[in-house]
């Protein structure tokens, strides 16, 4: 072990003008080191790529058992899910989660996707200008989604806040989290009195509940599994299709090599989810003294992964500010690394690539008005995105 003094820094994490752009702090703090401490928030935060994927692999050093979330309610709520539990527990709830999302189960999901994909992206750009995260960014996600689980009436319009409300009680007490507990108990308590008859027959929540049923996952768990599909993977892939629109609005030239090479589709979605990652911070807690870039973290305290530090680290990415599609980074980090990488990252894929092959082969050019961000705690998105001219391909 080494005697190395860890980094400190005054930087506080959740502070509204650092969620809106987190980057010049990512810098600075990757400069600290890989590994720094944040008295503001008491935890010690992983900045830079090796580091991170090295903690996302250790499950054994760095637990998500009652530590994901930044306040102690979140993770005690989480309690029993596999977001929030470690091998051998989490091995058994995951295999139920993704049996249903594996690339062999969503193939016959793509050419509905695609479809559904093309005939938003058609009708908005026949509009000539629109709203793109209304428009297209929420409506995508919610619709597949709402069809996959099997939501229906009331539930599969509470989807939106529903999923927002997930995300952003993840974080420390602050307002955010505050006003967001009372919508995150109401899926809380609809996920906790849900049943198989409650879900559209022949859908993948309803195989959650035959597979509680066949004893495949222990007793009551399906309502957190259902809880997890929507808490955790529609808000990051609402952020993530909104992203691939304002960034290719900025950067016409690159939808353009897409364009002309749509075998780039799979290499531009792993470059805009590098290049703004769709989650701020996640949390995990040291199960022992570990020794991280040459410094100690100690046993039990609060660790922060910022995949998006790592994600723009010099030393793993020439150029790491540029956004260039032909970079493929298939090793970013945002959909994670080890046994708790992205469950459903091969449905947010299809998705992504379904937007990104429509916007290819039908928007020349966008002209866009001010994006507009708001702060929250754990998903990075867009909440505005005016689309004020569209150019046809």
């Amino acid at each position: 072990m080494t005697d190395s003094a860890v980094p400190i820094s005054d930087l506080d994490l959740f502070d509204d003008p650092v969620l809106v752009d987190p980057y010049p702090s990512y810098a600075a703090l990757r400069g600290l080191g890989g590994v720094v401490h944040l008295p503001a928030n008491d935890v010690y935060v992983l900045t830079r790529y090796d580091v991170i994927r090295n903690a996302l692999g250790d499950w054994e050093s760095f637990s998500s058992e009652g530590a994901i979330g930044f306040n102690p309610m979140v993770n005690e709520a989480l309690t029993g899910t596999s977001l929030a539990s470690d091998p051998p527990v989490h091995t058994q709830l995951r295999a139920t989660l993704t049996a249903n999302l594996s690339p062999r189960a969503l193939r016959g999901l793509k050419d509905s996707i695609d479809a559904k994909a093309d005939a938003l992206v058609e009708e908005l750009v026949n509009k000539g200008s629109f709203e793109a995260i209304d428009g297209l960014a929420r409506a995508l996600p919610l619709e597949v989604v709402a069809d996959l689980i099997g939501f229906t009436g009331q539930v599969r319009d509470s989807m939106l806040r529903w999923g927002q409300a997930a995300m952003q009680v993840i974080g420390p007490m602050n307002q955010r989290t505050a006003e967001s507990f009372p919508i995150a108990g109401e899926l809380y308590a609809w996920c906790s009195t849900v049943t198989a008859e409650d879900l559209a027959p022949g859908s993948v929540g309803r195989g959650v509940f035959e597979a509680e049923a066949r004893g495949d996952i222990p007793p009551n768990t399906a309502g957190h599994i259902i809880h997890q599909y929507l808490g955790a993977g529609v808000d990051t892939t609402i952020a993530s299709i909104g992203n691939i629109v304002a960034l290719f609005a900025a950067h016409p030239e690159q939808l353009a090599l897409v364009r002309e090479n749509p075998s780039l589709v799979p290499a531009a979605f792993n470059e805009v989810l590098r290049y703004w990652a769709p989650l701020h911070a996640w949390g995990r807690r040291a199960t022992r003294d570990v020794e991280v870039d040459g410094v100690v973290v100690p046993q039990g305290a609060k660790v922060a992964i910022l995949f998006g530090a790592g994600n723009r680290d010099p030393r793993h990415y020439e150029d790491p500010d540029a956004f260039l599609v032909e970079r493929n980074p298939i090793d970013h980090l945002s959909f994670g690394y080890g046994p708790h990488g992205c469950a459903g990252q091969g449905l947010a894929r299809l998705e992504a690539h379904a937007v990104i092959e429509a916007l290819a082969r039908r928007v020349g050019r966008l002209v866009v008005g001010p994006e507009v961000r708001v702060p929250s705690n754990i998903t990075r998105s867009i909440e505005e995105l005016p689309i004020l001219e569209v150019a046809p391909a």
